[in-house]
């Protein structure tokens, strides 16, 4: 799938999305076209039951979510059927301290340690805040234009650099981290990006990107020179075999399997506004368990779920 300023793939055996959950693929593979509302929605604001520009999210196993509150400058976890979220880093106002957030991008959990992997954009460094304690949060990596994250079967973090143009890996202990994609500057050849952002690691070590200026998303494999086109690549528009930034812009999301050239649409595509078969501006997706789709939907300040078709 293409979904807009995110990446997920599906294949044959597997279905992956930016997140590290890898869940079974869905027995019904369409989902319902109205959305259900169960993060935000009441209004924009920095109020418990309100976000405001939500970007990145993580669904855990038991359904919760956790939200990148982009412009609140925190991160707040939904429990299942909540009416509201509970901060779990961050102080609702941006700042650079080790408890302070600026303009975060995206979350992610590491279970071996029980703690969540922050993009913190704003600050251009990547934390590590542990869940039970929300204490002695650490910077695992300076100086970076972080967009994404994503962490292997290892537990190594991968993180996209959107001004270098490159995705690089870390592991526990590292202080450079290793060039696993791009770093040939921007461009649109098979070995270089333009603005990449969301990623996603497979089982195999394979790295996903949302080449975002390329309207593309690329996979590249483990110690691969270039990577190869899986999805778009057909310059910025609005047709089926192509992407608009990549497809935030057409308000909706899109599913590419792997060797598709042209995309369906899975959800959206009606415009944007407020409805609940529409989306303004998309931002991220996930699913859970059962394979409910979950989308950040940006301008709305909220977070839709959309119930998979069981006929």
């Amino acid at each position: 799938m293409i979904v807009p300023l995110t990446v997920a793939i599906e294949t044959t055996n597997q279905q992956f999305t930016t997140t590290t959950r890898v869940p079974s693929k869905p027995k019904y593979n369409e989902w319902k076209q109205h959305g259900i509302t169960i993060a935000g929605g009441n209004g924009y604001g920095n109020q418990s039951n309100q976000l405001l520009n939500p970007d990145g999210i993580y669904i855990d196993d038991n359904k919760a979510i956790l939200i990148a509150d982009r412009a609140n400058h925190r991160i707040v976890e939904w429990k299942y059927n909540a009416k509201e979220g509970q901060m779990i880093a961050g102080r609702n106002k941006e700042g650079n301290s080790l408890v302070q957030l600026n303009l975060p991008a995206d979350v992610i959990v590491d279970r071996e340690k029980n703690a969540i992997v922050i993009c913190d954009y704003g600050n251009e460094r990547v934390m590590r805040w542990y869940r039970q304690s929300q204490k002695n949060p650490q910077i695992l990596i300076s100086n970076i234009n972080c967009i994404s994250v994503a962490i292997d079967k290892d537990g190594s973090v991968y993180v996209s650099d959107w001004t270098k143009s490159e995705v690089r890996r870390w592991k526990e202990g590292d202080t450079v981290g290793t060039l696993v994609a791009g770093g040939n500057g921007p461009g649109d050849s098979l070995n270089q990006f333009s603005r990449p952002i969301k990623i996603f690691v497979d089982i195999d070590y394979s790295v996903y990107i949302s080449d975002w200026l390329n309207h593309r998303v690329m996979k590249w494999r483990k110690d691969a020179k270039e990577g190869i086109i899986v999805a778009g690549g057909n310059g910025k528009g609005h047709n089926l075999n192509q992407l608009y930034e990549p497809d935030s812009s057409n308000f909706r999301v899109m599913k590419w399997r792997e060797g598709d050239k042209n995309g369906s649409i899975v959800v959206g595509g009606y415009g944007s506004g407020e409805g609940s078969n529409q989306l303004g501006n998309p931002r991220d997706l996930s699913f859970d368990v059962e394979g409910n789709l979950y989308v950040s939907d940006f301008t709305n300040h909220r977070i839709q779920k959309y119930e998979q078709c069981t006929e």
